[in-house]
């Protein structure tokens, strides 16, 4: 059985017997009310905007029904009311509810509501399959009782305020009801018309609760404020204090924010912050950053949206850079392949002085060469054409992105069956792979020009003999290669 306990005007807070209430929730309620209990009481702003009215799927009256039934608020939450007052369609609606994990699930299981990803009912979340249509998240308010920088266990309320108060920026702090009312208790529409960043409450406590919130505020940063020097002092001071925290968060999580912010609006500015803040020395990256290449790649290939790690490795000045960055922030194959391509390339004299020492040459001639031999090289061809296409967009080469993008790789013309009905190749699986792969190279190395014919009466017989010859000396044996990852 629950015990609730009443404060006033219908703000009721709730907890579990075995979830006793601290004395830091008694005051912080008791606080909470005093300085917002007009607030609870009403909404002085209502949202009627396209945008909002487009959110009423059947899928969702049909979940706002349940919950109205049974007395339940729910509320769309967080970011989904920020992109709706800045108009923008929201991606994801994330809801909040004064119902619990297990009243929303008894809920859902008598109307037949097929529930998923039943994992999130630990930190309150409960995922609903409506109409077989939509899937919606419904989180139950919550306050972090107790928190580590990184993760949080939450206790259950009622309390809209509360749950406010835990997090992370002014802008994602807000609710809006069903109706199109807005419930802002710390100013959060205010700082969005202003384009102003800032944490909730003490930006002290709020980055302590998750360091990862420093990362979170220069993101939003990006995506929302007006100038790329919009920056509240408060807040840059706060995140240099607590910098330290940041050694706390997995590498994965790290890469996941710092990704968008390389990409994002004002990337170069906010990443000179972040330096300014000590926020980077915490990211795998150099002491010495190669801010001024920075800029010039960013102003020139911005606007052709180039992959994260092809703007990060502007500041980079060695593929032992690379390999830093990937043991703090586990970068993938592909991600540590490309930004080690970048750095071999980006000053290439044999690309940037082909056409200078060959005035009638096509300027695209060495690139595609560059693209051949990529193929040969890499452990995935196809990361070939990809790589080649990020470097032009590094060196802001707007005419050769076309011709690269445009580009189609010509079909090779030996396929298997042909190459088996040739009684001298041989067999078995290694070695028919062996010789396939041989005869790819000699096609590529051609510049795609080698003919079936050319490359059958040509090139495999030297393959073969080859083959036999390297056969004979090793036994057949072949030594295992230690397959330890490496960006270089």
């Amino acid at each position: 059985m629950r015990r609730i306990t009443a404060f006033a005007s219908d703000k009721i807070k709730f907890f579990f017997p075995h979830q006793p209430q601290s004395k830091f929730l008694a005051h912080h309620a008791q606080k909470r009310l005093e300085r917002h209990s007009s607030t609870m009481t009403s909404s002085t702003v209502q949202i009627t905007s396209p945008v909002f009215r487009s959110l009423f799927t059947p899928e969702l009256k049909v979940l706002s029904e349940m919950f109205k039934e049974r007395g339940f608020e729910l509320r769309i939450a967080g970011g989904a009311v920020r992109d709706i007052l800045m108009n923008i369609v929201p991606v994801d609606i994330d809801l909040a509810t004064t119902a619990t994990p297990d009243q929303m699930k008894l809920m859902f299981q008598e109307n037949e509501i097929r529930m998923i990803n039943v994992g999130g009912e630990k930190h309150g979340t409960v995922t609903a399959r409506i109409n077989d249509q939509e899937n919606y998240e419904i989180t139950t308010l919550r306050i972090d009782k107790v928190t580590d920088g990184r993760f949080a266990e939450v206790e259950f309320t009622r309390d809209w305020v509360v749950d406010a108060n835990r997090r992370d920026l002014t802008i994602n702090s807000m609710f809006l009801d069903l109706e199109g009312n807005l419930f802002d208790f710390f100013n959060g529409s205010e700082d969005l018309q202003k384009r102003v960043i800032r944490f909730v409450g003490e930006p002290d406590k709020r980055i302590q609760e998750d360091y990862l919130r420093i990362l979170r505020y220069f993101r939003f940063f990006g995506r929302i404020s007006n100038g790329p020097d919009d920056h509240v002092p408060e807040t840059l001071a706060a995140i240099a204090r607590n910098v330290e925290g940041l050694e706390r968060i997995s590498g994965e999580r790290l890469w996941t924010e710092l990704r968008q912010i390389m990409v994002g609006r004002f990337g170069d500015s906010v990443i000179v912050k972040m330096m300014d803040t000590g926020v980077a020395a915490h990211l795998g990256l150099p002491a010495q950053l190669n801010v001024e290449e920075l800029d010039v790649v960013w102003k020139r290939c911005h606007a052709m949206k180039p992959k994260p790690i092809t703007i990060i490795t502007a500041l980079l000045h060695s593929e032992e850079d690379i390999n830093k960055l990937d043991e703090r922030l586990k970068l993938s194959n592909e991600e540590c392949s490309l930004g080690v391509f970048i750095l071999r390339h980006r000053f290439n004299p044999a690309l940037l002085e082909f056409c200078r020492s060959n005035s009638n040459a096509d300027p695209f001639l060495p690139y595609r060469r560059l693209l051949a031999e990529e193929m040969l090289n890499l452990p995935k061809p196809n990361w070939a054409k990809s790589h080649c296409i990020e470097l032009l967009k590094y060196r802001g080469d707007s005419v050769l992105l076309q011709a690269m993008e445009e580009f189609e790789v010509p079909k090779f013309p030996v396929t298997g069956h042909r190459l088996l009905a040739i009684e001298a190749v041989p067999k078995g699986g290694r070695q028919t792979a062996h010789v396939l792969h041989s005869l790819r190279a000699a096609w590529i190395r051609s510049d795609f020009t080698r003919t079936e014919d050319e490359l059958l009466t040509v090139d495999l017989p030297v393959i073969l003999h080859n083959l036999q010859h390297q056969t004979e000396e090793r036994g057949e044996k072949k030594p295992k290669k230690a397959r330890n990852k490496n960006c270089s």
